[in-house]
């Protein structure tokens, strides 16, 4: 009974250290990326990710840091790269947490980050597999903040080259941000951003 006790303390211990060096790594890493070190943020996310191997939120992260990356005008000499690397990262995530609606906008704003690119040759290539992935999403959590409000986005930009009326995705960016009010992430490393764009985008709806 004692080696079953001690057993049991031990694995306890084991667990209990993992999880620690798991927050700590998270807490890190996030930090460097607010604090604008791409980077280093990627690399430390890697690492977490050898490691996590059943955990989808850090190639969540390499993914959708590098896809932010790829919007960066200065980056856009390496936007293949960063781009390959995202879809890399992404299809490791999709492979531990398949259809997950975090996953799915990730994979729209990969799409559109090639469509930003070049959107000559690859508007018509990447505008409705970008859709697909938003539709999902929506079917999946219709009140995740990001998926309305990413889908909505996306759609004024579209609009916008079509001259057609952007009010109703407006109203959808409105209530995205309705329910970033409300939305609470299941832990503090998983999903939480869009707010602060959202309502920016918003108040370019109100200015025009």
């Amino acid at each position: 009974m004692k080696k079953i006790i001690i057993a049991l303390t031990l694995l306890i211990s084991t667990i209990t250290f993992s999880q620690t060096q798991y927050e700590q790594g998270m807490k890190k890493a996030l930090g460097l990326w607010s604090e604008g070190k791409p980077t280093e943020a990627k690399a430390l996310f890697e690492r977490i990710a050898l490691v996590e191997k059943e955990n989808w939120l850090p190639n969540y992260y390499v993914a959708l840091i590098n896809t932010t990356e790829a919007f960066v005008p200065a980056n856009r000499d390496k936007i293949s790269v960063l781009l390959e690397k995202a879809q890399q990262a992404e299809n490791e995530a999709n492979a531990i947490s398949p259809n997950n609606p975090e996953l799915l906008v990730v994979q729209a704003l990969i799409y559109t980050a090639w469509i930003v690119y070049d959107p000559q040759s690859n508007g018509m290539k990447y505008s409705g597999k970008t859709m697909e992935q938003y539709y999902k999403a929506l079917a999946l959590a219709p009140n995740n903040p990001r998926v309305v409000f990413s889908k909505a986005e996306f759609e004024i930009g579209g609009a916008k080259f079509f001259g057609k009326d952007t009010k109703p995705m407006c109203a959808q960016v409105a209530k995205s941000i309705e329910l970033f009010a409300t939305f609470k992430p299941e832990s503090p490393f998983h999903p939480s951003w869009g707010l602060d764009r959202a309502q920016e985008v918003l108040q370019n709806c109100n200015t025009k």
